[in-house]
């Protein structure tokens, strides 16, 4: 058994702040969490700064320089880990957008290569598309845009990906198929849709739980059409991610959504593409180049093309524009992922039982380390 000890000199469990702790870890997982006493055993390992739970990213594009869509392989998983890890993400659902029915099986077969070699960091798979509106598409190929055939089900039936999660456009979607995905241990979110308030409500009985980017691609609200954002922001059991890059959603946009929604149901997401953690300046998708212009991305027209976001930089957002106490603004990275994945016993919150995830914050809330597992993925020893 490999038993591993820490002392934290701070650290916030995902509910309270906690002194002077020491953190045993087994094979991984926290095995017991206890005042400290001194003198500290010499085997115990000092932890300096603010110990937090580790970010999760329930959509991640790429990093590393590479594009999980261009390059649905093994390796592009492991590049994308090792780019967002020194930002705070230890675990992530590398996102594949509309595509083709052969790289979406790619996709998917290389999310069971590092499920089953345990490649630390990936935890699953969303499937953003191609289920989705042509009017609300985004940067999404309309060519690729279609119904859900029993080719893709059979994909999302899959039970060798880990958590499994999808985004679907609902007036694309029967309810009847909603309740199959999730009689497959699907999360179903909702986005990219033109869908009205009462499709969207349809949709939420019958099984989807989430809102995939909060305000962007969507129907929105207005006096007479409440809109799929209305049936957001009102539907107080389901999740909303958010990509707080100040172009995506204004902050006042984002303090609505907490106001109404709750801070609780909130969670920090990135829809980062291929440029994050590398020096490259621009990519290819889908035959046209994404270029990064300051801190975001645009194809030739001007659109923009997901973001060069990192969760340091949304959590450091959300604390400076969002006016947040930083606990809440921590659970929105890490706590509200994990109860949205139902995943809240293992990743998440620092308590026994749970696997040794977690980032160290320095005085200005950026990042020091990084841990998985209880091995220091950032910076490389």
């Amino acid at each position: 058994m490999n038993t591993k000890k820490f002392h934290a000199q701070k650290m916030f469990t995902g509910s309270q702040w906690l002194d002077s702790q020491v953190i045993t870890v087994e094979n991984g997982i926290i095995s017991s969490i206890q005042d400290a006493v001194e003198p500290l055993d010499s085997d115990v390992q000092p932890i300096s700064g603010s110990l937090v739970a580790g970010y999760i990213d329930i959509q991640v594009n790429g990093g590393g320089g590479v594009l999980f869509n261009n390059q649905p392989e093994l390796s592009t998983l492991v590049a994308m880990v090792k780019a967002h890890s020194q930002y705070g993400t230890t675990a992530m659902l590398p996102t594949v957008i509309t595509d083709e029915l052969s790289v979406m099986t790619q996709a998917a077969d290389a999310v069971s290569q590092a499920i089953s070699s345990q490649t630390p960091g990936i935890i699953g798979i969303h499937f953003e598309g191609p289920h989705l509106s042509i009017k609300k598409k985004g940067v999404h190929p309309a060519e690729s845009i279609r119904e859900l055939s029993e080719a893709e089900m059979a994909i999302f039936k899959r039970d060798d990906l880990g958590i499994k999660l999808i985004t679907i456009a609902p007036e694309n979607v029967l309810p009847a198929q909603i309740k199959q995905l999730v009689e497959a241990n699907v999360i179903v979110c909702l986005g990219h849709s033109f869908a009205d308030f009462d499709t969207t409500n349809k949709a939420i009985e019958a099984g989807a739980t989430g809102f995939t980017h909060l305000y962007n691609a969507m129907s929105g609200l207005d006096s007479r059409q409440p809109g799929m954002l209305g049936s957001a922001l009102l539907a107080k059991e389901t999740y909303s991610g958010i990509i707080l890059d100040l172009l995506h959603v204004h902050p006042a946009s984002a303090k609505i959504a907490c106001q109404i929604k709750g801070i609780d149901k909130m969670i920090l997401v990135t829809d980062a593409m291929a440029l994050i953690g590398s020096e490259q300046t621009e990519f290819e998708l889908f035959g046209e180049t994404v270029a990064l212009n300051g801190n975001q991305l645009n194809i030739e027209t001007g659109q923009l093309a997901g973001s060069h976001l990192t969760m340091e930089e949304a959590v450091l957002n959300a604390i400076k524009y969002l006016n947040l106490p930083l606990e809440d603004v921590l659970n929105m990275a890490s706590l509200n992922p994990a109860q949205f994945l139902k995943q809240s016993k293992i990743r998440g919150q620092i308590q026994v039982g749970a696997s040794a995830d977690w980032v160290v914050l320095d005085s200005h809330n950026c990042i020091s380390q990084t841990w998985i597992a209880a091995e220091q993925v950032f910076p490389l020893t």
